[in-house]
This record gives C-alpha cells, sequence and structure tokens, in this order.
C-alpha cells in the first residue's frame, strides 16, 4: 500500500476540496496503478471524508463544504462501485434515514446520510414526512441495523417517539438500533423517547451509526 500513498493523498485532498470533477480521473489513476478498490475506499475516500468530519466538529468548515466534499465522494465512490462488487467487497452495514412525519426539512438528513455514506455504509433515504406506521414497515422488510430519525420543529420531535413506540408495537423495536437529531433534539429529550443514541452534528452521527457496525 505504501507504493500509493502520494495518489491516496491526491484524492483525499480533492475530495476535501470538492473536486467532483477531478476526484473520478484521479480513482482512475489508482486503480490503473494496481491499488485495491478497498485501499482505495478505506485510505483515500473515507480518509478525506473523515478529516472533514473533524473539520466540520471543530468549526473549521460549515455545511457548504462538507456537502460538497460529500458529493465529491459519490462521485468517487460511483466509478469504485462495480471493482469493490467484483472484488467482493459490500458495505459495511445498513441504515435506513428519514424525517418524521410533517416535517418537510431535509438538509440536514442529508449531510448526515451523506457523512454516514462516507463510513462504508450503505444507507436508504426514505425522504421527509415520513409516514410512521411506512417506516416500521421498512424496518420490517429490510436488513438495517441503524434507523435516523431526523426532526428539525419542536412540534414534530413527538414523532420520533411515536416510530419508536411503533416499533416496540410491532415487536421490532430490538431490530435496530434508532438515533435521533435535529436542531430542537437534545440528549435529554432523547433519553426520554428511549432512543439509543442522540448527536449534534452530521459528524458524530457518522462515528455513532459506524461504531454500531463494530
Amino acid at each position: 500500500m505504501a507504493d500509493y500513498i502520494e495518489i491516496f493523498n491526491e484524492i483525499s485532498e480533492l475530495l476535501q476540496k470538492g473536486k467532483a470533477r477531478d476526484i473520478v480521473p484521479a480513482v482512475q489513476k489508482a486503480l490503473d496503478a494496481g491499488a485495491r478498490p478497498a485501499d482505495i475506499l478505506e485510505n483515500a475516500l473515507m480518509a478525506g471524508m473523515n478529516i472533514i468530519g473533524g473539520k466540520f466538529k471543530r468549526n473549521e468548515v460549515f455545511v457548504p463544504e462538507v456537502l460538497i466534499a460529500a458529493r465529491a465522494m459519490n462521485k468517487a465512490a460511483e466509478t469504485l462501485k462495480p471493482h469493490l462488487a467484483k472484488a467482493g467487497i459490500t458495505p459495511v452495514g445498513k441504515a435506513i434515514i428519514c424525517t418524521v412525519k410533517g416535517d418537510q426539512h431535509d438538509i440536514g438528513k442529508n449531510l448526515v446520510k451523506m457523512m454516514i455514506e462516507g463510513k462504508g455504509i450503505e444507507v436508504e433515504d426514505l425522504g421527509v414526512d415520513c409516514d410512521t406506521q411506512a417506516i416500521v414497515n421498512r424496518v420490517k422488510e429490510s436488513d438495517a441495523k441503524v434507523l435516523c430519525l431526523s426532526a428539525l420543529l419542536t412540534t414534530t420531535m413527538s414523532a420520533q417517539k411515536d416510530v419508536i413506540d411503533a416499533l416496540a408495537d410491532a415487536n421490532v423495536r430490538d431490530k435496530v438500533k434508532v438515533m435521533v437529531g435535529g436542531a430542537p433534539v437534545t440528549q435529554s429529550f432523547a433519553d426520554t423517547i428511549g432512543a439509543d443514541a442522540y448527536t449534534p452534528d452530521a459528524a458524530s452521527a457518522a462515528d455513532v451509526c459506524r461504531a454500531f457496525y463494530a
């Protein structure tokens, strides 16, 4: 792997700068040079997203910078995906994410989704204003281990509790770890409704989600 450190660093830097157009040929160059797809994913792409996540936590970069970095990550991942599949490399796990009933906000959800994907986890996005029973049904059908519930309004926070209660009523509460987040959500609220985790930002959410697959 030492032979590829320079190109891995180049890919990581392009990702951090959000250079989606330039990162695809850089990934292809690494592949052509003989780098293993899994090493490109872990030591270039995920490494770059980890750096961005750390900077985001420290307020050194902000949402726009993270979004463009995540888009570059997605472009690179599209190039890498068939090579990973051919090599038998699969995501470490699967998560479901959505914004709860009555809430149309999706910027925070989308940011969390991108950061979690940057940890090598497949994310199924159910969208916004998701019906509680529809979420429960999807949990039943899916092999996802984590469910992420977003709420940006104080008036929709209660829907996070509704989902957790409905999961219990359907006897599938133990099937998933439930993470909650959103501007008005607090650790105290998360504890009150029986959530498994609360995080204040997207980078932390990705770290916690990944830890569930350790």
